[in-house]
């Protein structure tokens, strides 16, 4: 409950621990997806850069206007995406009380997001004899992904769910001729682009699940001091 009182003619506010624990945890959210913002903008500069220098996805000369010949809208896109996956992961997590039972540590996500690049520069670099060989292969590593660094029911679930979202999504853009995929095999898009989807879901969230970590530690810390 806010106390009110007063001092020198005027009137002061001092907000109680309810109202201040309400305001931080509003602050960490904003801090949390702004840094997932920005991790999903890096990404998707790099890796998409990774599939336009190898012609498999092409944008119209007048779109190509920004950094590392992406389009502009590619980035906050990406980003919003991995603001929302990151948030939703821990939130899932605490909701299903289904504890992460894997090593919770900065080097395990950094471990896991260098997996999910090199799944993706296998996806634009390496030759497969055929579009199935490649999916096959990218699939398995996608879950392989999950199961090393995730191993969760949530996570699993989650990450299927997004995964479909997003590929439909990404058949609608391409229908409508925002951009194409050379030799398109699942429908308007590459077969292995759901192994994508999926592996940057598990590695999004995992990040997101690692901030949220830190913030719990950072306020218990604080608990104990005070």
């Amino acid at each position: 409950m806010s106390e009110i009182s007063a001092a020198s003619g005027g009137v002061s506010v001092r907000r109680g621990p309810y109202v201040s624990m309400i305001t931080n945890r509003t602050a960490n959210l904003l801090i949390r997806a702004a840094a997932l913002f920005t991790v999903g903008v890096f990404l998707a500069l790099v890796l998409n850069l990774l599939q336009v220098q190898r012609n498999v996805t092409l944008f119209p000369p007048d779109v190509i206007s920004s950094i590392f010949s992406s389009a502009w809208w590619v980035p906050p896109c990406c980003g919003s995406a991995a603001a929302l996956i990151g948030l939703l992961y821990p939130c899932m997590d605490s909701r299903l009380g289904e504890p992460h039972k894997l090593k919770r540590e900065w080097s395990n996500v950094m471990r896991c997001v260098a997996v999910f690049v090199g799944i993706n520069h296998a996806s634009a670099k390496v030759d497969f004899a055929n579009n199935v060989q490649l999916s096959l292969t990218l699939a398995a590593l996608s879950v392989g992904l999950w199961w090393t660094f995730d191993r969760s029911r949530s996570g699993f679930g989650l990450g299927v769910i997004i995964t479909i979202l997003a590929t439909l999504a990404t058949q609608l853009l391409v229908y409508n001729g925002v951009f194409q995929y050379t030799s398109p095999d699942f429908l308007y898009v590459r077969s292995w682009l759901p192994c994508i989807f999926f592996a940057g879901v598990i590695t999004v969230g995992n990040i997101g699940r690692q901030l949220a970590l830190y913030e719990h530690k950072v306020s218990q810390e604080k608990i104990h001091q005070d």
